[in-house]
């Protein structure tokens, strides 16, 4: 972008009332320099090129029209995404990637996609950015998926480490051994990682992670399920803290299977800090048997099927709806801030009803709540801020701060709040405690 450019960028942003924290701003910037200069709302009418950012949800049938008006050369950028009201048309789209929630500077999420991913496939093939290849596989087992997954990268000329390792089992590799073995690599090597699943053969050359330059990227099977079978971590802050959060929960719950770990470890880690992740197209994890098997990027030794991947249909009903619209679900933390002033016990704020509310509203609110808690945390170590749609959903997330021990607050959108938010519910702490020590 020229300094032109992105001076007209700022000032779109500021005249729309739009606050992006840095990593928001700097993917908004790139696709800008993509695709063209900016819009807000609207169907973009005759337009061959641009990016159109969306900071309202439209009805179905206005988002059929919005959809229909875009073409290839079209992004969509959605500033607001947490919120459920955009999930209709996120689902009609081709889905690129997520920018999570950046603190009282950028406190939501930043979803964009568009029509297919033909533009960003043609223009990785030139990417000199080029990503590490590392695969493992049980030591004693057969090597000879290892040796396929070696030939292979042999025409595209990427480096790669594949090594047997110490398994518990001598025909599988468990999610613990597999994290421990990533951590491995990311300490031994500078280069951004793309981890692949030994058994799986590659086609054409893996470049669209790095292309994108991007924190981590990976696959939603059935548009829900991440999937650790094409795995790709960026050199970046925020990629080393998803994979020490998958190491530690591995480690911790060794018999859950490895991409609900994965899914948790995704969630922990954007809701404290703004992770950048890209939604790999299917052709980065496709399966003996599917459609586009010949037109793959990276191709697993697994018959196509459309199940799912995972064991617990009670993991599948908590978390489809949200994963497919390329956001946190209800009962996990939307954003997480903690305090450098000295403070105490955490809080937890349930925003309730923002499937029913307006959107605008919702995200006045959360704004609200966050610059509240930066300008004043009331001696609050740690705030928790849910995002619930339906009463259930505040029963879970009241029922998971309890647990946590947290003071729980109950808001609703458009809701007043002041700076002083929290340091007034703290003094009523206080107050309470007193009247229980001094009856």
């Amino acid at each position: 972008m020229t300094d032109g450019t992105h001076d007209s960028l700022d000032l779109l942003l500021r005249a729309g009332g739009i606050r992006l924290g840095r990593a928001q701003h700097d993917r908004l910037s790139w696709l800008v320099g993509q695709y063209g200069a900016p819009t807000f709302d609207g169907a973009p009418a005759g337009r061959r090129n641009g990016v159109v950012i969306l900071k309202e949800p439209q009805s179905g049938a206005a988002a059929e029209l919005f959809y229909r008006a875009l073409n290839p050369g079209c992004a969509v950028v959605i500033p607001f995404s947490e919120n459920p009201g955009f999930d209709f048309l996120k689902s009609k789209l081709t889905e690129f990637g997520t920018v999570g929630p950046c603190g009282a500077d950028g406190p939501h999420e930043m979803w964009w996609g568009g029509i297919g991913w033909s533009k960003f496939l043609a223009a990785s093939d030139a990417s000199t950015a080029r990503p590490r290849i590392v695969s493992c596989y049980p030591r004693g087992g057969d090597a000879t998926a290892a040796f396929a997954l070696r030939h292979s990268l042999e025409r595209f000329d990427l480096a790669c480490h594949i090594e047997p390792i110490e398994t518990e089992f001598g025909d599988r590799v468990l999610c613990f051994e597999k994290a421990e073995f990533m951590m491995r690599m990311w300490n031994k090597y500078r280069e951004p990682l793309l981890f692949v699943e030994t058994g799986a053969v590659l086609r054409e050359s893996p470049l669209l992670p790095s292309f994108l330059g991007c924190d981590v990227a990976l696959h939603k099977w059935n548009r829900w399920e991440m999937s650790a079978r094409t795995l790709y971590l960026g050199r970046t802050r925020a990629a080393e803290m998803l994979l020490r959060t998958w190491q530690h929960l591995a480690a911790s719950y060794p018999a859950i299977w490895e991409g609900y770990l994965l899914d948790q470890a995704w969630s922990l880690t954007s809701s404290q800090m703004p992770l950048d992740t890209v939604w790999l197209p299917r052709s980065y994890h496709a399966l003996k048997g599917d459609l586009g098997a010949a037109r793959a990027t990276v191709l697993h030794d697994q018959q196509t099927t459309t199940l799912e991947l995972g064991p617990d249909p009670a993991f599948a009903g908590l978390a489809r709806s949200a994963r497919r619209a390329g956001r946190t679900g209800p009962r996990d933390a939307f954003m997480v801030m903690t305090s450098r002033a000295e403070a105490g016990g955490g809080i937890s704020v349930i925003l309730r009803d923002i499937s029913t509310s307006d959107a605008g509203a919702v995200a006045a609110t959360v704004e609200a709540v966050t610059g509240a808690y930066a300008a004043d945390c009331g001696g609050y170590g740690r705030l928790e801020l849910a995002l619930c749609a339906w009463q259930e959903d505040v029963g879970a997330a009241r029922e998971a701060a309890a647990q946590a021990r947290y003071r729980i607050l109950e808001i609703a959108p458009g809701q007043r709040i002041a700076n002083d938010f929290f340091a007034v519910h703290a003094a009523d702490d206080a107050v309470m405690t007193a009247r229980h020590l001094f009856p």
